[in-house]
């Protein structure tokens, strides 16, 4: 997903400008770290109070110059418009936030108004038409059934949660005035691969043809998360 996002960038904007970046949901900071390190004005806004602690210990071992380029908020993403003024941002990333926010709506239409014009709003979701691939594959027949009437699931966490539809987040984007200009299926072939397992030694093959599959039909619209690139018009 790191690739498909520098490749929207790179889209958008010249090399070399320096682009403001906000992460709502920055989580320990891993792609707002990254970020910063590519030269980019990081801000990273996250609730957890756990989570921007490791975020903050994170940055502290960083560089001064990638620790100037990059702040860190505690906040709730929904009150964006309390933190920055409208069109303060070149890119605004959501990634792994939707899947806990009930009414997602009115949280994109407040990231849309941070965009500057022709910026790059960047969702990362779980995919509501493949609910039944994860059970389905691990011979829950059971799980599988249930999950095509449905847009919630337990995630991983144990947590109750919601997933999103293409369908209804193209609309969403087209009318927050950041129509939907690119969007990818990630994890297609390895959904279902347990948490903390080894590193194969042959990723980089494994890599390509997930990436491979994330751009190409009808492959990416059984991924178990959705990247969606929309841009400020």
């Amino acid at each position: 997903m790191a690739r498909q996002l520098d490749e929207q960038i790179a889209g958008r904007f010249p090399v070399g400008q320096r682009l403001r970046v906000l992460d709502v949901g920055m989580g320990q900071g891993t792609q707002a770290l990254r970020l910063a390190r590519a030269g980019h004005q990081v801000t990273g806004l996250e609730q957890d109070a756990t989570m921007v602690a490791a975020a903050r210990e994170s940055l502290c071992a960083e560089p001064e110059g990638i620790r100037e380029r990059m702040r860190i908020i505690e906040g709730d993403g929904r009150d964006t418009g309390v933190h920055f003024l409208p069109g303060s941002f070149d890119v605004v990333l959501c990634h792994g936030v939707l899947m806990y926010v009930e009414e997602p709506d009115p949280l994109l239409a407040g990231l849309a108004r941070m965009l500057a014009p022709g910026g790059l709003l960047s969702l990362l979701v779980r995919n509501a038409d493949a609910l039944a691939m994860r059970p389905g594959l691990s011979g829950d027949w059971a799980g599988a059934l249930e999950a095509f009437d449905t847009v919630s699931y337990t995630n991983r966490l144990g947590l109750d949660v919601r997933a999103d539809r293409l369908e209804t987040l193209t609309a969403t984007l087209a009318g927050i005035a950041a129509p939907l200009h690119a969007w990818f299926g990630v994890r297609v072939f390895t959904d279902t691969a347990a948490d903390g397992a080894e590193i194969p030694d042959d990723v980089e093959t494994l890599l390509a043809a997930e990436e491979r599959a994330g751009r190409t039909d009808p492959y990416r619209r059984v991924a178990a998360l959705l990247h969606l690139c929309g841009v400020r018009g």
